[in-house]
């Protein structure tokens, strides 16, 4: 049994015209299927990309675009395929994946000059990855806990790879995994109620339980030491952002991307687990809009 045929409980509606009619933001088609985003502030300024990490969409980044629109920046975010609205093709999820939808992202939006990138968890993972095969596209680049380098994985999760047996688990336990593992994300876990009712939405769409499968399969999670050291040979600014807290990404790998690429500026927070941008704000907008705009200067 395979993804293709393997038919996921729960994922009872169709990501079609009249669902994307009643969605917020916009959507632009890409080669892959449609793209979910939400562009905002001056459009004169240098975009900053917003990029989520494996399984919660863009909504994330609520607190991160007001404050940076705010501060003046152009602004996009938008939900990778899989995620959120936007389209879950039948296709492998990998890094080849994700870069050229970003890469189609901004094509098609017009931003054709370097855009300064920001990723989370593996977001961060997808950023590095195109910085290291488009560096002519990105100005600077900021790090939020991310994820790409080797960590221990569970039984489970090595069970999960298994075609077959994989599909017949995820369905069965992907809420328990999923739903339940928001609160590792989190040290303050009022914030989990905040978004485990938005998180469901995405759940109803067909095809979202095979591209989060087909991303613990085969995505940027764990596999992207050579990414890291090839932008560590680069000049881009770089901003390291880590929750001393997080229990997803562990704080400890903060070495490794310091060693990867030492001109990397790092800032760890105290009180804090994965989602740093959406607990701490008020300490994380900040930094990103004095890096943005230093990166502006020196540019």
């Amino acid at each position: 049994m395979t993804l293709r045929n393997y038919h996921f409980r729960g994922e009872m509606q169709n990501l079609d015209d009249t669902a994307r009619t009643l969605a917020p933001g916009q959507f632009v088609q890409l080669s892959d299927g449609f793209t979910h985003y939400e562009l905002g502030g001056p459009p004169d300024k240098t975009v900053v990309v917003l990029i989520h990490g494996f399984s919660v969409p863009y909504f994330l980044w609520d607190p991160t675009f007001a404050g940076l629109v705010d501060a003046g920046f152009r602004v996009l975010r938008y939900d990778l395929f899989g995620r959120g609205y936007s389209d879950r093709p039948d296709t492998t999820y990998n890094q080849t994946l994700f870069d050229r939808q970003l890469r189609e992202l901004l094509d098609a939006l017009g931003f054709t000059g370097p855009a300064n990138l920001v990723g989370l968890s593996m977001g961060g993972a997808i950023a590095v990855g195109f910085t290291a095969q488009h560096p002519e596209r990105v100005r600077a680049l900021a790090l939020l806990a991310p994820a790409g380098f080797p960590t221990p994985a569970s039984r489970m999760f090595w069970m999960m790879r298994i075609p077959g047996l994989g599909e017949w688990l995820f369905d069965r336990f992907c809420e328990k995994l999923i739903i339940g593992g928001l609160a590792k994300d989190f040290r303050m876990h009022e914030k989990v109620q905040e978004l485990e009712t938005r998180y469901r939405v995405q759940m109803q769409y067909q095809g979202f339980k095979r591209a989060l499968l087909s991303t613990l399969r085969h995505g940027p999670i764990s596999t992207m030491t050579d990414a890291y050291q090839s932008v560590g040979k680069q000049t881009c600014p770089v901003l390291l952002i880590w929750g001393r807290d997080d229990q997803t990404v562990p704080f400890a790998l903060n070495e490794k991307v310091r060693t990867a690429i030492p001109r990397a500026e790092f800032h760890p927070i105290d009180n804090t687990g994965h989602a740093v941008n959406y607990e701490k704000p008020e300490i994380v907008n900040p930094l990103l809009a004095a890096f943005f705009s230093s990166t502006d200067l020196a540019g």
